[in-house]
């Protein structure tokens, strides 16, 4: 078979995929992409068994059809040194001999059979499973609030992903390590009957390199087992995280009577020169709320180091002074993006809840929750 392609397009797609494909693989065909040529468009398949993720392009020239498997690594590294130019490749499907002409030269490497290669899971017809319609921003958004607060933990694999819950009145995207939590909600999305899963952190940033680009509203459905999303140029079949998760809810404290709010870029800033003073095991800064202004300080006794600002702030509520791992409270204003931020409390010993005080969107409420550090 052969075919005529843009350089520079398929290294875009084959450079979204191949983040999927493992640095080690214990099957050593998953080393390559599976190329399937079929009427004028080429699929490209990458996978690591628990994972796949399949983009397609379209062809204006192409002869006969059929696969064969290509090895990612040298593919996508000759790709890269390429100016922009078409590719004319010539496979042979007896010998498994690749040829890419370019402009000025040829490339020839060895492929492997397709029937080889693994096939990727399906939702068989008749089957119970669910299915909606999001918008990519909405899904983009809801993996990029959350993924930061996902833990790695192998005692807990139901907290190694992101929670995708969907009730009759809204959508929630709900992440936690059981130091900070993150709930991101859509109250423009409901379903008619509750339904969940909870995606791992793996597929869930490799979903997060495809969608920047993406126009249409993304099919998601999924089963027991699986997870399936199809967009414009590119499908991903994910194996699910298996488990119940925790009852994230009754972590939120309801009663919040201590409120501050407070410049995101100017309290970020503070925390990020006053850290430097923290101790390196606790990370420990603390946060004095008092008559309209903030104080956060650090210090260090092994080193006789400390420091600390004062920053301008709204209060409303007593006086208080709670303790944070800096890193943490870093990370939460990090994936904000409100001028200013709002930080509820109930006292020190409870934990502060995090939202943005001016929000673009009506039908979105984002809460983030930290455990505080006894002072």
């Amino acid at each position: 078979m052969k075919y005529v392609v843009s350089s520079s397009l398929l290294l875009e797609h084959c450079q979204a995929i191949s983040r999927v494909i493992n640095s080690k693989n214990t099957i050593p065909i998953l080393d390559n992409f599976l190329f399937n040529l079929e009427a004028n468009t080429l699929t490209i398949t990458a996978s690591d068994l628990e994972t796949t993720l399949i983009t397609t392009i379209d062809l204006d020239n192409s002869e006969g059809e059929g696969k064969i498997t290509v090895p990612a690594k040298i593919l996508t590294d000759t790709l890269k040194e390429f100016p922009e130019q078409p590719l004319t490749f010539e496979i042979n499907l007896e010998t498994s001999g690749i040829d890419i002409f370019s402009e000025n030269g040829k490339f020839s490497i060895i492929g492997q059979d397709a029937d080889d290669y693994p096939t990727p899971s399906s939702i068989e017809e008749g089957s119970e499973s669910t299915k909606t319609l999001l918008s990519p921003k909405v899904l983009l958004t809801g993996i990029d609030k959350c993924i930061f607060a996902i833990t790695e933990d192998e005692l807990r694999p139901v907290m190694n992903g992101v929670f995708f819950e969907m009730t009759t009145d809204s959508m929630n995207f709900v992440a936690s390590d059981s130091h900070k939590l993150v709930r991101y909600r859509r109250y423009d999305i409901k379903s008619e009957e509750n339904a969940s899963f909870i995606l791992p952190k793996k597929p869930a940033n490799l979903l997060k390199g495809v969608l920047g680009k993406e126009e249409n509203d993304v099919t998601v459905e999924f089963n027991a087992s699986n997870a399936f999303f199809t967009l414009s140029k590119y499908k991903m079949i994910c194996r699910l995280i298996e488990g119940k998760y925790p009852n994230y809810e009754s972590v939120i404290p309801a009663y919040n009577p201590n409120k501050l709010i407070i410049d995101r870029g100017e309290m970020r800033d503070s925390l990020r020169r006053v850290s430097v003073y923290s101790n390196q095991a606790s990370n420990l800064v603390r946060l004095a709320i008092n008559e309209g202004q903030l104080i956060v300080s650090a210090q260090d006794i092994d080193f006789s180091i400390s420091a600390h600002e004062r920053l301008t702030c709204q209060h409303e509520g007593e006086d208080i002074e709670i303790g944070f791992k800096s890193n943490f409270l870093l990370d939460i204003l990090n994936a904000m993006d409100s001028v200013d931020v709002a930080l509820e409390m109930t006292d020190s010993s409870k934990a502060g809840i995090f939202t943005p005080v001016d929000k673009e969107d009506d039908q979105e409420d984002i809460l983030m929750l930290l455990m505080p550090i006894m002072v």
